[in-house]
């Protein structure tokens, strides 16, 4: 932010990965979103997932694997550190037992997350968690919401079912959504479970014949000039990634998130 320092994560010449506290990417922590231009949140629930649980433990595993990331994309040239501040505020005290407060818990807490103007980039946790988020993150884009709402309801989603994925990039594919959401607030949403399970085998509803990472890092590269207002991963679910990979995968597209977020400058 403008007159603050940002924070940068350390070096692993002079920090070692597998050292100190498991923030996201090895940022500080601090509890509360004042004074950041973005937040890395926990929301660590499986009570809603639609077959198996384990997603509760998402956040704490993709952290732990965000600690093998670098501070710059070689490849993009961004530089999140040096453009916005950002920082791991932790984990939304959840309630295991009940879903509908556990909801309640999330909207709240994310009210006050974009009452500040940070931007929320969230680990799950299952997908359940969006939909909290989305009426947090509405209730200060109300107007435009509405007229986003109508949009939808008079013309409907387009939809772009997998199989017209397969084999191809998805830059094209991109370069239409970014031309149909034009200026207005997007929020993204990312289940891991969308990759293939032969690259991203740790979640609760694995599906055969998905994305490839390649595919998911040009989906997220390709919302670069939208105006994001917060971002989700969620779905991993450690139980069943036994070699990390799944986790890593999710850490590394967190970190494209982020680099993607207006403000984030690129050399």
């Amino acid at each position: 932010m403008s007159g603050k320092g940002f924070n940068v994560p350390p070096s692993a010449e002079f920090v070692a990965r597998v050292s100190g506290i498991a923030t996201m990417f090895k940022l500080p922590f601090q509890k509360t979103a004042d004074g950041l231009d973005a937040a890395f949140v926990g929301v660590p629930i499986d009570t809603g997932t639609s077959n198996r649980p384990g997603a509760r433990f998402g956040p704490r595993h993709i952290r732990a694997e965000s600690a093998m990331l670098r501070a710059y994309s070689g490849w993009t040239r961004a530089a999140p550190y040096e453009s916005i501040r950002v920082a791991d505020i932790g984990d939304i005290n959840v309630n295991l037992f009940d879903l509908k407060d556990t909801c309640k818990k999330i909207r709240e807490a994310y009210r006050e997350i974009v009452a500040t103007g940070c931007i929320p980039l969230t680990l799950g946790g299952d997908h359940t968690i969006a939909y909290p988020i989305l009426q947090a993150v509405a209730e200060r884009l109300v107007h435009t919401q509405q007229a986003l709402l109508q949009v939808c309801n008079t013309n409907g989603f387009r939809v772009v079912e997998v199989v017209e994925c397969w084999h191809k990039s998805l830059v094209p594919l991109m370069e239409e959504v970014r031309s149909q959401m034009g200026t207005g607030p997007v929020y993204l949403s990312f289940d891991i479970d969308s990759l293939d399970p032969a690259f991203a085998p740790g979640t609760g509803t694995p599906e055969i014949a998905g994305l490839t990472p390649i595919q998911g890092l040009e989906i997220i590269r390709g919302c670069r000039g939208l105006n994001l207002v917060g971002c989700d991963l969620v779905e991993v679910s450690p139980p069943y990634d036994t070699t990390g990979n799944t986790a890593l995968t999710g850490a590394n597209l967190l970190f494209e998130m982020m680099c993607v977020l207006p403000k984030v400058k690129y050399y």
